[in-house]
């Protein structure tokens, strides 16, 4: 088996491990709105990660709401699944993670909402940031969604 590692990031079965605490994180909803806010990664029981972000929406027409998300993150071998804050949890997506001849860790991953289809990618940066693309359609939606993450010291 060919492990996925990278600097900083380590295997690939370790990354959540590695989310651990506070992040800033920066999103463009392409032509729709922009965020920016804090996501906070915290430890929960069984390994597992739960996953909170916040901030401030800002819709194309100008308009700023308050925005807010939660998920919880599962180690998994090679990579990590993702699962919607619901009880019992529903799984988002799993992501298989894999070193880039860059220096990049990248998974990738679908998931079917009813009749949209969303397309995540996580690409886990060697200089310690992260990138997390959704592209989404479908009869009632279609936007691309990019977010970068970055360490808040």
């Amino acid at each position: 088996m060919n492990e996925a590692t990278i600097d900083g990031w380590g295997d690939a079965s370790e990354v959540t491990k590695k989310l651990i605490g506070s992040w800033s994180l920066n999103r463009v909803i392409e032509s729709q709105a922009t965020m920016q806010g804090v996501a906070i990664f915290t430890p929960l029981d069984g390994g597992r990660l739960a996953y909170r972000e916040q901030g401030y929406l800002k819709l194309a027409n100008g308009t700023t709401v308050q925005a807010e998300r939660e998920y919880v993150f599962s180690n998994s071998d090679g990579g990590f699944m993702v699962f919607f804050r619901e009880d019992p949890p529903r799984l988002f997506h799993e992501i298989s993670l894999s070193a880039t001849s860059g220096g990049e860790l990248i998974g990738r991953a679908g998931h079917l909402c009813k009749h949209d289809d969303y397309q995540s990618t996580y690409m886990f940066m060697p200089d310690g940031t992260f990138v997390v693309r959704h592209v989404v359609s479908g009869p009632r939606k279609d936007y691309t969604m990019n977010t970068i993450y970055t360490r808040r010291s």
